[in-house]
């Protein structure tokens, strides 16, 4: 039997197979963005043959497909999601536009206020309301919803956004409406906030279900058709959607939390980092994941990622939690540009896979970072994609030639110039993710993997003097890979509503009724062992923000639980901050649990012989380390563990090109991976 991890990509599909053995299998297929699932069931027939079966016999014998989809973010981006109405409390209709009453830049006066998902005149208040302890101060108005479902009729809407005040500590009026308009719009998509995400503060809320709102409907068609296209091509096993806080979940699941897909594939990268951990046994890393399109940054730390409930997305509060990942606008296809003042920008524009670089003949014209790695020698335009998709060099020469044109520069000087410029811009990345959190990159190793990062990983670990680098064989495709090892996760939380300090009966009543509720769940996807994570969200009292505080072996028997939970409270904000204030009063804010379905994870198979033989280059060619080098070049299926070799070089593979700079060794692993260091 197979499992399948397939990955979708701004500019390539990736696919990855697996079977008891081990054995791996990848394969990349373009994107297809105005379809996704075209791309994702053209790269499934390609990996079938690369398997040498048919797609049938391949999908007929695969027990698992773990999907990483972007549908939910472009929808974001591109705003092409829903035209969806929110109803909420009469009076707090504006609450989405007046968010927290903070911009981005505070002391950026000329800032536009972000536009919202949903415009004013969509916005509709309901007669009713709760108190804070969640009893009812005004009932809900039964003929004042009925009015407003009219207009919400009127307005076009197909997705409404429920969201009453309080409702996290009462549903019973978002019930009622939802209920209403199952009645009277029954082909219009319904969020409620009291599903979505029952907890406190009202404006992450409400923009979190005008977010689920907006992409729901989106999200929901594609995985539907995409579920349906592959049962009529022989499918029969069970397909899973990673979401953002890196576990896995069911269709049905998915799509009722659409919001929780944002990070869908950037999560399958951390899932697959932390089994890179594991197997190296290097617990700390900085995952690199260079695609086409962007750059995905995050940090594993004594072999954890951290999760957030502070995520953002086209300017939309998303407050689900999510693994901490800085996206930034940098791959292969960030298009170079001179401003009016002769300034050399990469990015944030990208060309996409349609037309793609220059140098894919697919009429792009614009000079991309894969042109520029083109010019410099560092791609084999006749062997791209294993020689299956010839590059143009003369294209990608013509392109680069236009900004050093407008530069008054050489030829070689653009192209080294935008090399440069898109790895200083990715080395700043990866500084927001460490040293902006007191976090030294240098005690870490970059886990450089996505098709482009291999030609970019070294100068990038330069800048930050990180000393060594890790290239996994499947690194063109580790976020699919990684998609592999996800278990199946899902996440409850409650508010806990009181005056003064928490009493350990409360904690115990909290934790206790949000694990039935997840492990309860859970089962109804999953008949194995579950596990139980258990966090809280908490703050200092004169605070406005809770930090998140495991609770993962807290013993809710003990006669000192409050004690001990605000000791961790205390620990966990002196790492943070630097400092804690023990005289302070700690409020207990979030109670928060996950039952988590651990999956076989499977034997990793080097499928290669160690070797004490030197390791022999296929050949050589010229490359630019500043200055025309002619270098060896070495295939990366030829490399052997126990094979070493020293810079300059380039290794190639089908889907990645790696350099090594004079200098740099590189030693191949037990799994065949490449560990490099860097002079």
């Amino acid at each position: 039997m197979y499992t399948i991890g397939v990955d979708v990509g701004g500019t390539y599909t990736d696919l990855v197979a697996t079977d008891q053995t081990g054995r791996t299998v990848f394969a990349k297929s373009p994107s297809t963005p105005a379809d996704q699932s075209i791309g994702v069931m053209a790269g499934l027939e390609e990996l079938a043959r690369r398997l040498g079966v048919t797609r049938a016999a391949m999908l007929a014998a695969t027990d698992r497909l773990v999907h990483g989809t972007t549908v939910a973010t472009n929808a974001l981006l591109e705003r092409k999601g829903a035209k969806v109405a929110l109803l909420t409390t009469d009076g707090h209709r504006d609450v989405v536009e007046m968010r927290e009453g903070l911009k981005p830049d505070r002391y950026d006066l000329r800032t536009p206020p972000p536009e919202p998902l949903v415009p004013r005149e969509r916005r509709f208040g309901v007669r009713e309301r709760l108190k804070a302890d969640g009893s009812a101060a005004v009932a809900l108005d039964a003929a004042a919803l009925g009015d407003v479902i009219a207009e919400v009729k009127r307005s076009g809407a197909n997705s409404v956004a429920v969201c009453f005040l309080h409702a996290y500590l009462n549903p019973a009026h978002e019930l009622a409406a939802v209920e209403q308009l199952a009645k009277e719009l029954p082909d219009v998509s319904v969020s409620r906030s009291s599903d979505v995400l029952p907890q406190i503060k009202e404006y992450e809320r409400v923009s979190t279900t005008i977010v689920n709102a907006y992409v729901a409907p989106t999200v929901r068609r594609y995985l539907t058709n995409l579920e349906r296209s592959l049962h009529e091509a022989g499918f029969k096993g069970s397909l899973f959607v990673v979401l953002s806080h890196g576990g896995m979940a069911p269709v049905e699941e998915a799509s009722r939390l659409a919001a929780g897909t944002v990070l869908s594939g950037p999560a399958g990268g951390i899932s697959g980092s932390r089994r890179c951990a594991d197997l190296l046994g290097i617990p700390d890393l900085v995952p690199f994941d260079m695609g086409g399109t962007s750059t995905d940054i995050s940090l594993i730390a004594d072999g954890q990622a951290s999760l957030s409930a502070d995520g953002m997305l086209a300017g939309q509060r998303i407050a689900l939690r999510s693994l901490d990942i800085a996206s930034i606008a940098a791959g292969g296809g960030s298009i170079a540009s001179v401003d009016g003042g002769r300034t050399l920008r990469v990015g944030p524009e990208s060309a996409g896979s349609v037309p793609g670089p220059a140098c894919y003949g697919n009429g792009g014209t614009a000079a991309t970072v894969t042109d520029a790695n083109v010019v410099l020698g560092y791609l084999d335009a006749a062997a791209f994609m294993g020689g299956a998709r010839p590059l143009d060099r003369a294209a990608s020469e013509a392109a680069v030639d236009r900004i050093a044109a407008a530069l008054e520069l050489s030829r070689i000087e653009a192209a080294a110039g935008i090399y440069k410029m898109i790895n200083l811009k990715m080395a700043d990345g990866i500084r927001l993710m460490t040293l902006r959190r007191g976090v030294d990159p240098r005690k870490f190793a970059l886990l450089s993997f996505g098709g482009a990062a291999g030609m970019h990983a070294a100068e990038v670990a330069r800048e930050l003097e990180i000393k060594r680098i890790i290239v996994p064989t499947v690194a063109s495709v580790l976020s699919a890979w990684g998609m592999l090892t996800s278990d199946l996760r899902y996440e409850v939380s409650r508010t806990h509503y009181g005056t003064g300090r928490i009493s350990a009966d409360e904690v115990r009543a909290l934790f206790e009724g949000l694990e039935q509720q997840a492990a309860g769940r859970l089962r109804d996807w999953f008949k194995g062992d579950i596990a139980i994570e258990r966090s809280a969200e908490m703050r200092y009292g004169e605070q406005v923000f809770e930090i998140d505080v495991p609770l993962g072996d807290l013993d809710l028997g003990a006669a000192d639980l409050v004690a001990q939970i605000e000791e961790r409270f205390h620990r966990r904000h002196e790492e943070l901050y630097t400092y804690a204030s023990r005289g302070q009063e700690v409020v207990f804010v979030n109670a928060r649990v996950a039952a988590v379905g651990k999956v076989a994870r499977g034997s990793v198979d080097a499928g290669k012989a160690s070797s004490d033989a030197p390791c022999a280059p296929r050949g050589k060619r010229q490359a630019w380390f500043g200055a025309w080098r002619e270098v060896p070049v070495y295939a990366l299926d030829d490399l052997r563990p126990g094979h070493s070799l020293a810079g300059p070089a380039i290794i190639e593979a089908e889907t990645t090109t790696v350099l090594v700079d004079s200098g740099d060794r590189v030693a191949v692993n037990p799994l065949g991976w490449l560990d490099i260091t860097l002079r």
